[in-house]
C-alpha cells in the first residue's frame, strides 16, 4: 500500500499512544495546520517551513496520508501537480490539536 515504514508501532489497546503516533514528527503539526486553512502542494509546505527538508516532509505527508488524515490528489498532467488536504478523520484530529494549544498557551 505505501512504502512509508514506521520506527514505532503503536500498542493496538492503547488510543491515546494511536494518537501521539499520529501527530509525532518535527513538521507533521505545522503541515496539518496549514492544511487546515487551505489545500496545499509540497512546494508550499517548502515555502512556509524553509528549515525543513524536501524529503522529511514528503515522509512525514506520507505518514499522514498513510493513517488516514490526508489525501493526496494527483492531477496527472505534466508538469506533475500533486495537490494535499485533509480528511474529515484529518479535520476530526485538528480539533484536538486546536485543543493542545489551547492547553499549551496556559502553561
Amino acid at each position: 500500500m505505501s512504502n512509508y515504514t514506521r520506527k514505532t508501532k503503536p500498542k493496538a489497546d492503547c488510543p491515546m499512544e494511536k494518537t501521539l503516533n499520529v501527530i509525532s514528527g518535527k513538521w507533521k503539526i505545522a503541515l496539518l495546520c496549514e492544511l487546515n486553512r487551505n489545500k496545499a502542494r509540497l512546494t508550499n509546505f517548502e515555502k512556509k517551513n524553509p528549515e525543513a527538508s524536501k524529503r522529511a516532509l514528503a515522509q512525514q505527508l506520507g505518514e499522514l496520508i498513510e493513517d488516514g488524515m490526508v489525501q493526496k490528489k494527483d492531477f496527472e498532467t505534466y508538469p506533475k501537480k500533486v495537490e494535499y488536504s485533509l480528511t474529515p478523520l484529518g479535520r476530526q484530529l485538528f480539533s484536538v490539536i486546536q485543543k493542545m494549544g489551547e492547553f499549551g498557551e496556559n502553561l
